[in-house]
């Protein structure tokens, strides 16, 4: 279909009041727009969200296996159905992973969770829930809902029973977030609370309709919403500024039962990049760190990891320590020699 030009004149003097960097955008966007991938405004800002398919997984699960050439691998029991992929069967002593293989170099980013907790449990007699991960490590079984302990980064638990006896003040199922530097330890005993950044109770067992979870990241401002009720609205659960997460980091999910069990299902994981307009002095602030902390948090100290030394660097520190080597040597045998001679005239 054609379009009509704007008259020349108007044209000009509408792209003089634009700048380079606008035009670039609005070019883009347009772009995008007529590919059909384009992005989506989330809220009122001028925030833009962007599907990363590399790091995000439904049906009809192609990608997903145990190679690797896979985009997302499986681990234990995890398996993958036609309308569903069941990280661990409502079977006791189970448990089972979903990992992305490709890291994730995003600055702001959102994921949507799409799961189904079920089972024949009931009462407080199911468990154990499942957790959502943003780690350094991937494809690591361990005790902490299928994963390891001590991680570094990000985890987000929804936990459906309540190991600890005498709490009363919370209802479980209950999620929770922690981030970790790989110092601490997750306290089964109690529910993760010594360690936790936040939480909210969330009903989301044995539903008849989808339940959803969103973490969201921005600006090192931690968020996390649900959508537990059928009703398509975001409720908040969690919100917590000055989290600081390192890039290259993975996405996974993982469950486990033990006595207890249940059906832990995920259906989605869907990642948008989010662009977020920052200022001069903004970007100076959120230069990329080392290893995941929270302000005004105080974590055991662990050492940040040296950057691998270059070809030119290692050169020249060996060559150097041989000079260094040699340069000792001479001056040894100099000294041994004048302590022979005086030795020497001493005797004579």
């Amino acid at each position: 279909m054609a379009v009509a030009l704007a008259p020349s004149g108007w044209w000009r003097r509408w792209r003089r009041r634009l700048s380079a960097r606008e035009v670039s955008r609005m070019l883009l966007l347009l772009l995008l727009l007529g590919s059909g991938q384009g992005p989506r405004q989330v809220g009122a800002g001028q925030t833009f969200e962007y599907l990363k398919r590399e790091h995000s997984l439904s049906k009809p699960y192609q990608g997903v296996g145990t190679s690797s050439s896979s985009l997302w691998n499986l681990m234990g029991n995890a398996m993958v159905m036609t309308q569903y992929i069941r990280l661990t069967p409502d079977m006791q002593s189970k448990q089972g992973a979903l990992w992305n293989r490709v890291p994730c170099f995003l600055r702001d980013w959102e994921l949507q969770v799409h799961f189904r907790i079920h089972g024949q449990g009931k009462k407080n007699l199911h468990g154990d829930g499942l957790a959502i991960w943003y780690t350094k490590d991937r494809m690591q079984p361990g005790p902490v809902f299928g994963n390891m302990d001590k991680f570094v980064g990000l985890g987000v638990f929804v936990d459906t029973y309540p190991n600890e006896e005498k709490q009363q003040e919370r209802v479980f199922p209950y999620i929770s977030a922690m981030v970790n530097n790989g110092s601490l330890s997750y306290d089964h005993e109690r529910d993760g609370r010594p360690t936790e950044l936040g939480g909210c109770t969330a009903i989301v067992r044995n539903l008849h309709y989808d339940t959803f979870l969103v973490i969201r990241y921005v600006k090192r401002h931690l968020t996390i919403m649900m959508d537990i009720d059928g009703k398509h609205e975001w409720r908040d659960c969690i919100e917590v500024p000055g989290v600081r997460l390192p890039r290259g980091y993975y996405f996974g999910t993982s469950s486990i039962t033990g006595d207890l069990s249940d059906n832990h299902d995920v259906i989605s994981l869907k990642l948008f990049e989010l662009t977020v307009e920052r200022t001069p002095e903004e970007e100076k602030l959120h230069r990329d760190v080392f290893l995941p902390s929270v302000d005004n948090m105080k974590l055991p100290q662990m050492t940040a990891p040296l950057p691998p030394l270059s070809g030119l660097a290692l050169f020249l520190i060996v060559f150097f320590s041989l000079v260094f080597s040699v340069f000792a040597i001479v001056i040894g045998i100099i000294l041994y020699n004048k302590w022979q001679d005086q030795s020497r005239k001493r005797f004579y």
